[in-house]
């Protein structure tokens, strides 16, 4: 049996930082990078495209789908890693930043249980598939199939696309990092 591609795009930019808004849509460059990773994308479907139940995600997915005329299916299991508890909103980007330069260990049992839902509900998928998610979500997976804790690994542009492997039974295989920039967590 060959091995299952997995597209992983990091949704485009949003309209609104995780500090001032819940969930925010994409702004108009984000809009922009969408179309443009559809564009890229298009030649290798249709195929299923799985997204974040997030707008941000959902809205990156939107040209894809159209191109392909399919829905995507929108699962919580590659949703954006949980706001920590008991720090107010507007102080979330802070904490984010400051947690960046760690591992999903030092972090504990809430955000390892985050890694691993994420990781092992990709690695049961057993057909090419898109996945439209977020930075630290991404992250966790290139770190499953790198053997690494930390929780960045690869500093992920909006509508970049990493590349892993799958063999449908949990063992992932980075194969195209996604573009990195120093892209604003925001």
């Amino acid at each position: 049996m060959s091995n299952t591609r997995l597209y992983f795009v990091r949704h485009g930019r949003a309209s609104a930082g995780w500090d001032t808004e819940l969930d925010p849509g994409l702004d108009a460059l984000g809009r922009q990078q969408a179309r443009e990773m559809a564009q890229q994308l298009a030649a290798l479907g249709p195929m299923n495209v799985i997204t974040s139940p997030l707008l941000r995600c959902q809205e990156t997915s939107l040209p894809l789908c159209e191109a392909w005329n399919i829905t995507a299916a929108i699962r919580p299991e590659v949703g954006e890693i949980p706001s920590p508890e008991g720090v107010p909103k507007s102080e979330r980007v802070v904490w984010l930043r400051n947690t960046m330069g760690g591992t999903w260990q030092s972090l504990g049992p809430r955000y390892t249980t985050f890694r691993d839902e994420v990781v092992n509900f990709v690695g049961q998928i057993n057909h090419d598939t898109v996945i439209v998610s977020h930075f630290m979500a991404i992250n966790a997976i290139i770190g499953k199939a790198q053997n690494d804790d930390r929780l960045v690994l690869y500093r992920l542009d909006n509508c970049s696309v990493t590349i892993v492997e799958s063999d449908g039974h949990g063992e992932l295989t980075l194969s195209q990092s996604g573009r990195e920039a120093d892209t604003l967590i925001r």
